[in-house]
């Protein structure tokens, strides 16, 4: 089992949660906070990279901050920088250099458009995760993910590609989004073992029984469901993730 499979299976097993919180906001003391309030109720960290570069350098410190914070404070779990990149050539290699070498991140969110030559320097780092996007969890989703490609929908051929050519090193998974269930039951029976990390809780609207009962593995686990704004900007933001962390955890066995 590679690096990053790893440290997520061991952070699942340890906090008894498939619960990640995404960290959409560039404020580090508010940052802290959260952290401190949910760090023994999640397996994972998702600051998403575009609420950080708005702030221009300020925003950049910041998330290099935070990423530092849960690094020294709580190391066993994972962060995850969602920034949905992927480009050709020497672009890429300044993206990989960024993400896992300045920022130190476990892992990162990548399109597939390009093919396997724009990930190919992702997918070197076998320390890393690469999280490829299949089926996102926004409303225009199927203007190209279902898409017929030799009579199957183009999500379901990127799950195969991933599934199959991609994953040598053992540190591919995919975004599946909780808005798309029934599409979701068919990625986990093409990637049954693979883990998806899961968008689409709360404030979009994804349900949780369905979520959770189509993107656990037969494990009860391989499903990171995230949920953002819905904790962070929570009254009581421990509260509110304890009460979805226990919620998940009622459907992770019942597949």
């Amino acid at each position: 089992m590679a690096i990053f499979y790893k440290k997520l299976a061991s952070s699942m097993q340890k906090q008894n949660s498939i619960l990640s919180v995404g960290l959409d906001q560039w404020n580090l003391d508010a940052n802290k906070k959260i952290v401190e309030a949910t760090h023994d109720l999640v397996c994972a960290y998702k600051p998403n990279s575009a609420f950080y570069e708005a702030e221009g350098a300020k925003g950049i410190e910041a998330l290099k901050k935070i990423c530092e914070y849960i690094q020294k404070n709580y190391p066993e779990i994972p962060i995850i920088l969602d920034a949905k990149r992927a480009d050709i050539g020497n672009t890429n290699n300044g993206y990989v250099k960024f993400i896992f070498d300045y920022l130190n991140v476990d892992a990162v969110t990548l399109h597939p458009y390009l093919g396997h030559e724009a990930i190919q320097p992702f997918l070197d780092r076998k320390d890393k995760g690469s999280i490829i996007l299949c089926h996102t969890s926004n409303p225009g989703a199927g203007e190209f993910q279902d898409l017929l490609v030799d009579g199957k929908p183009l999500y379901q051929r990127v799950a195969m590609k991933v599934v199959n050519e991609w994953n040598k090193n053992e540190n591919c998974l995919l975004v599946v989004g909780a808005t798309y269930p029934e599409e979701m039951k068919i990625v986990r029976s093409i990637a049954p073992d693979m883990p998806f990390l899961v968008p689409g809780i709360g404030v979009q609207g994804g349900d949780v029984e369905a979520t959770v009962k189509a993107g656990v593995d037969s494990r009860g686990m391989g499903a990171i469901i995230n949920s953002s704004r819905g904790i962070i900007f929570a009254s009581d933001p421990r509260e509110e993730a304890t009460n979805l962390r226990n919620e998940i955890n009622k459907y992770r066995g019942g597949k």
